[in-house]
């Protein structure tokens, strides 16, 4: 609920730091104090335009603090301010600022934190409900009037909003079943021909890696083929090098014996027989790994161009040339099971749909029988507010199938018919500004709401009625405030009389400077105040002594 509402230079008001608490608070004063200064300040920070001209004369800006307090933070805010990452912690005042410049330049702030215009005026549908002369939220706008029967019903929407999500969830699934078939159908004889390629290459992972080091290998045999046969004849037949070395060290092994630096001699030769003979065998192999053969070359040229092409036609690698053969034929299998399948998803969309049906069936019912109760209970209302001769009805609308959802298969709106014979219609085109708030007091008492704004405001709800009227729109009131906050903005003694804290509005003048004060009465100065809106400018005795009457009855 609204707990303080601080307001520097808007328009008459020049400093006003004023405490709110539960229950019924009542606003009073002469017309033109300024009681609609005050609700455009508030206005202001529940995120209304920004208009300059509430900046006091003379100042630069202007500024508003709201401070609400909950024992719990309603859903709906807590979901908006984790959207907009503004972060409160639980059992924190929530308090909302705005600014505004004498250029028209506006900031908002929440806890301090800089947010947008439109998170302010998300947060006011549940923070603060303004029922005026020109309302158009709220009750009036029909948008919430589905959501408030099926409060009164006691409906079981979550269980229609499960079975709505489960049958969209069982038709999406079988879109894209019916799609991904549908496609893979047409490119079936496609799929054919590209799966009977690549069964007729056989590619494997690693081929080509392979593939492309042999003929590496094999083009560096092409290259080096003349070295190697030269160097090959240089180690074959009687002559060669090695065959050289192997006679010298068998004569030097002859006479090895006669001298010391001989037979070290034959070691060193016996060393270079050896490492000649490995080069030799090195050699060989070399030759025989570098062998180039022409056609081999061919076939090897011609398997990597083939699996290269394949690639880039399939637009992968080589290397997954196997894995898309793998979905080639996951796709066929799709085609020629894919019946089989759809059949099951077709039979639980059916299924889901039958059920969704079935529930908003039920909860179509429980709205129509809720709504019979809501139109007799408001029409017990009418007549103590001086609408007897009006008349209320919640239509609720069957919707055409294409505009079902998680809410259900109806539309429900409040309507009203204010003169005998005339047709029903929307609250906010027939009713005045006066009947439009009695009719709203109205369908709040039958409803008797839970889980709406924290702080309703009702602004000159009593104009043009007095007497019993006023005594009942009073009584009302009281009723809806006592679980909960109202404000009214009144100017009649029996609902001023009603009020748990009563705020008087005043105007006062300074040569040229004129400003706007409010203040809490005390129980004199209530008790004088009753008695001016009694009597007028001149407070009689009489009228202090009904002003008694009228708190004594409260």
């Amino acid at each position: 609920m609204l707990t303080s509402l601080s307001i520097r230079n808007v328009v008459l008001i020049e400093a006003l730091d004023l405490s709110f608490a539960g229950g019924l608070g009542v606003l009073t004063g002469e017309t033109g104090a300024g009681k609609s200064i005050l609700l455009d300040a508030l206005g202001l920070v529940l995120g209304d335009r920004a208009d300059s001209g509430l900046v006091r004369a003379g100042e630069d800006q202007a500024s508003v603090v709201a401070t609400f307090e909950f024992d719990r933070l309603p859903d709906a805010i807590r979901y908006a301010l984790a959207e907009a990452e503004v972060d409160v912690e639980p059992g924190e005042p929530l308090i909302v600022k705005r600014r505004l410049k004498a250029d028209g330049g506006s900031k908002a702030f929440v806890n301090d934190q800089p947010v947008g215009v439109a998170l302010l005026r998300e947060l006011a549908r549940s923070l603060v409900e303004l029922h005026g002369q020109h309302d158009d939220r709220g009750l009036v706008n029909a948008r919430g009037h589905r959501a408030l029967l099926d409060r009164y019903a006691g409906a079981d929407v979550a269980g229609v909003e499960a079975a709505w999500t489960k049958w969209r969830k069982a038709e999406d699934a079988l879109e894209t079943a019916q799609s991904r078939v549908a496609r893979a159908a047409e490119e079936q004889d496609l799929l054919f021909a590209h799966l009977a390629e690549l069964n007729a290459l056989q590619p494997v992972i690693g081929e080509e890696d392979d593939l492309a080091g042999q003929r590496a290998d094999m083009q560096k045999g092409e290259r080096l083929s003349g070295d190697l046969v030269e160097l090959q004849r240089l180690w074959e037949g009687s002559d060669s090098a090695l065959a050289t070395l192997r006679s010298a060290a068998r004569r030097l092994d002859r006479i090895a014996g006669e001298h010391p630096m001989l037979a070290e001699a034959l070691e060193s030769l016996d060393r270079a027989v050896i490492e000649a003979g490995e080069a030799e065998d090195k050699l060989a192999r070399a030759a025989e790994a570098l062998a180039h053969d022409p056609s081999l070359l061919d076939r090897i040229e011609t398997r990597l161009f083939d699996l290269r092409a394949a690639a880039r036609k399939h637009g992968c690698t080589v290397d997954e040339l196997p894995h898309k053969m793998h979905e080639m034929r996951a796709a066929l299998d799709a085609i020629e099971g894919g019946e089989a399948q759809i059949a099951g998803l077709e039979r639980a969309a059916r299924e889901a749909a039958l059920d969704y049906q079935a529930k908003a069936e039920t909860l179509s019912v429980t709205r129509a029988e809720a709504a019979r109760r809501l139109d007799k209970a408001v029409a017990a209302e009418l007549a103590p507010l001086k609408l007897d001769a009006a008349k209320f009805h919640t239509a609720v609308l069957r919707l055409p199938e294409d505009r079902w959802g998680a809410g259900g298969i109806d539309a429900v709106e409040f309507l009203i018919s204010t003169n005998p014979g005339a047709e029903f219609a929307p609250l906010g085109k027939i009713a005045s500004g006066g009947e439009l708030s009695r009719f709203i007091l109205a369908l709040k008492v039958a409803l008797a709401e839970e889980g709406g704004a924290a702080t309703i405001i009702f602004d000159e709800i009593d104009r043009g009625v007095g007497g019993a009227v006023a005594s009942a729109i009073g009584d009302r009131l009281s009723r809806l405030a006592s679980n909960g906050q109202l404000l009214a903005v009144t100017h009649s003694p029996q609902v001023a009389a009603r009020g748990d804290r009563h705020y008087m509005i005043a105007k006062s003048s300074e040569g040229t400077v004129t400003r706007t004060s409010v203040g809490l009465l005390d129980a004199a100065a209530r008790k004088e105040e009753i008695a001016r809106m009694l009597s007028g400018a001149e407070v009689t005795a009489e009228a202090r002594a009904q002003a008694d009457r009228l708190l004594e009855k409260a």
